[in-house]
């Protein structure tokens, strides 16, 4: 982790791997426009592709967590990503009883600093082809460079691909990805 926020530190602002400089306007996500002057929760709720996570965020209780100042990197799952976890676990984890586990699992798409994807490739290639990072929710995060494209992995073998990368936030960067990644329980 000490390396990660070094590196971060640095002000490593290179050319983005995946095809965007880390000053390029925003992508749309979930068909709508990204704001870099809005925070990560206001930004999501814009997004169709991501009611679930907001609503799993609601449920949580961690919208003025990811409001908050940050620096946040966020690896954001899809409405997708949540429905291809096996069937009737977003109803489950959504329970006031199954707080404490949502609370892990959000947590653990979540890096307490700013990390571009310039930044994760580049930590990515120091470390020799993956890096690994320390999430909010005490998990561990593997990061590797894919033919140019970030893939991140869990602590259980899950690996999810960062689909849209460097949504830039008032607060931190989104990158979405396409599973749900998740914390050994």
């Amino acid at each position: 982790m000490r390396k990660f926020a070094s590196l971060l530190l640095a002000g490593m602002v290179a050319t983005a791997s995946l095809g965007a400089t880390a000053y390029a306007k925003n992508p749309h996500v979930g068909g709508a426009a990204m704001f870099e002057d809005k925070n990560i929760v206001q930004n999501a709720m814009n997004s169709k592709d991501h009611t679930t996570l907001v609503a799993a965020v609601k449920a949580a209780g961690l919208v003025d967590t990811l409001q908050g100042k940050g620096p946040f990197t966020v690896f954001a799952p899809t409405n997708e990503a949540f429905a291809a976890l096996p069937k009737g676990t977003v109803d489950d984890l959504l329970k006031p009883e199954n707080k404490d586990k949502l609370v892990k699992i959000l947590t653990c798409h979540v890096v307490a600093a700013k990390a571009m994807s310039s930044d994760v490739m580049s930590m990515v290639k120091e470390d020799g082809g993956k890096h690994v990072v320390d999430t909010v929710g005490g998990c561990k995060l593997t990061l590797k460079d894919d033919g140019g494209k970030v893939t991140v992995t869990d602590e259980n073998g899950n690996t999810a691909n960062v689909t849209i990368a460097d949504v830039v936030q008032s607060n931190g960067v989104i990158h979405v990805i396409d599973k749900v990644l998740l914390p050994r329980m």
